[in-house]
C-alpha cells in the first residue's frame, strides 16, 4: 500500500510559538511550518504518493510530505544528507517544521531520504514541488515578489558514479558487461570471465589482479597492453553469442570502453599502446554516470562530476531556481535553465549579483533595460593603469571625472 496522508497540527502550539518568535533569520522554516499543510494538501499528498508502488507488500511508514519538506529544508541550508539526520534531532527549527519535537531519534533514515529524492527526480515531481512551494508563497505574501533581486553562483556537486583512472574504467566496463552476460545466462563471472578470455575482471581490483609493478613504466605499459587484449577477446567472444536485449547491453557498454580507449589511448611507432598525455576534451571519468567529467570552479581549484548553479532571492533568502551542469561546461550556459525557472514562477530578474564567470552568459549579453548587473571588476595588476576606484562617477550628467 501507499503511505499514509500527513496530518500534522494547524495551530501553534505554546512551544512552537516560541521558537518561531526566536528565529531572526532563515525565514523559510517559519514559512514551512505555517504553511506546510497548504502546500501539502490532501490532493498534492496524493500526488506524490504515486512515486510509490502501490503494492500489498509492506508499505511506507514515512509521509511524503515529511520527506519533501526534509529535502526543501536540505536545499535551502546547502547540507548534506548526513547532516540532515544530525539537525532532525539537533535542530529545533526542522523539528518545528517536520513536526517531531524534542525526537530523540530522526523520523526518517539517510537511506530513506535518499531512496526518496531519487524516486522524486525520477518521476520528475522536483521541479513539482518547487513549483507548488512558490504557489503557496506568492498566495500566502512575502514570498512572492514578482521583481527578483538575485544573486548567482556555482559550487562542485559529486556525480553518483566512481571518478576512475584509465585502467580500471577500462577494467570496470569489461567487468560490467561480463556481468549482465553472466546474470541472463545463470553463471558465475569467473564462468564467464574465464570463457571469455578476461579472467582478472572477477577480482575487486583491477591493479592487484594483474600483479604487476605500477611504479614501473614497462610493466604499467604491459598492463594496458593486457586490457586491451582482453577487450579484443571479450568482443570476439560477444559476438558468437545468440542475440538477446541482454548482449546487446553489453555490447553497449564495450562501446564505452572503447570510447575510453579513444580519449586515452595512443600507439608509439611500434604499436604498443600507450597512455595519451594530457587530458582528452570531453573525457569521460566514470562507467556508472556517463556525464560526470573533469572541470574547473576557478584556475586553482579543479572538481570533478558536476557543478550546481543556485539563484537566491536577496530579500528573503529562498532559493529560486537551480540548474545542473557537466563540471566542464561554462557556468554561463546555466543560465538558459535558470530563465525557464524563473518564468514558470512568473518572476521578472531585475538585479542580479554574479562572478565574472557568469558575464558570458545571455542575462548579461541580452540584459533588457530594466536588468541591472552587479560583478566585481577585474583586478588591476599592472603599473601605469587605473580601477573604477580611482574615478568619480555622475550618471546624473553622464560625467566620469
Amino acid at each position: 500500500m501507499r503511505p499514509p496522508l500527513w496530518h500534522p497540527p494547524v495551530e501553534l502550539s505554546d512551544t512552537e510559538q516560541t521558537i518561531i518568535n526566536r528565529i531572526k533569520k532563515a525565514k523559510l522554516f517559519t514559512f514551512l511550518r505555517l504553511n506546510r499543510l497548504f502546500i501539502f494538501n490532501d490532493e498534492f499528498q496524493e500526488e506524490l504518493a504515486t512515486i510509490f508502488k502501490d503494492s500489498t507488500m509492506g508499505y511506507c511508514p514515512i509521509a511524503p510530505a515529511q520527506l519533501a519538506l526534509a529535502t526543501i529544508l536540505q536545499a535551502y541550508m546547502g547540507i548534506s544528507d548526513e547532516e540532515v539526520i544530525e539537525e532532525l534531532v539537533m535542530d529545533l527549527r526542522w523539528q518545528l517544521v517536520l513536526d517531531c519535537l524534542n525526537c530523540e531519534k530522526p523520523p526518517f533514515s539517510k537511506a530513506t531520504l535518499i531512496r526518496f529524492r531519487s524516486a522524486l527526480i525520477k518521476k520528475g515531481f522536483d521541479q513539482r514541488l518547487i513549483d507548488r512551494t512558490v504557489e503557496i508563497a506568492k498566495l500566502k505574501g512575502g514570498f512572492g515578489s514578482a521583481n527578483l533581486r538575485a544573486a548567482l553562483d556555482s559550487s562542485p556537486l559529486w556525480g553518483a558514479g566512481k571518478v576512475e583512472d584509465t585502467y580500471n574504467l577500462l577494467g570496470h566496463a569489461l567487468r560490467k558487461a561480463l556481468s549482465i552476460i553472466a546474470a541472463q545466462q545463470g553463471w558465475g563471472l569467473a564462468e564467464i570471465a574465464h570463457e571469455a578470455g578476461a579472467d582478472f575482471v572477477n577480482s575487486s581490483s583491477l591493479k592487484a589482479a594483474l600483479d604487476l609493478n605500477w611504479d614501473d613504466p614497462a610493466e604499467s605499459q604491459q598492463a594496458l597492453s593486457t586490457i586491451l587484449e582482453s577487450l579484443n577477446s571479450v568482443e570476439e567472444w560477444m559476438q558468437q553469442q545468440p542475440d538477446s536485449n541482454e548482449i546487446e547491453e553489453a555490447k553497449d557498454t564495450l562501446q564505452v570502453a572503447r570510447l575510453i580507449e579513444s580519449q586515452n589511448v595512443t600507439a608509439d611507432s611500434m604499436g604498443v599502446p600507450k597512455l595519451t598525455k594530457g587530458v582528452a576534451k570531453n573525457r569521460r571519468i566514470s562507467i556508472e554516470d556517463p556525464d560526470m567529467r573533469h572541470g574547473r570552479k576557478s584556475r586553482s581549484q579543479k572538481i570533478d562530476d558536476y557543478k550546481r548553479h543556485i539563484l537566491k532571492d536577496l530579500d528573503i533568502g529562498v532559493i529560486r531556481a537551480v540548474a545542473v551542469t557537466r563540471a566542464n561546461t561554462p557556468e554561463s550556459a546555466a543560465t538558459v535553465d535558470l530563465e525557464v525557472d524563473l518564468k514558470r514562477q512568473q518572476v521578472q530578474l531585475n538585479e542580479l549579483h554574479i562572478d565574472r564567470a557568469y558575464l558570458a552568459s545571455h542575462w548579461v549579453k541580452e540584459r533588457s533595460e530594466q536588468l541591472q548587473i552587479f560583478c566585481k571588476a577585474w583586478p588591476v595588476r599592472n603599473s601605469g593603469r587605473f580601477d573604477k576606484n580611482a574615478f568619480v562617477f555622475d550618471w546624473g550628467n553622464q560625467v566620469i571625472s
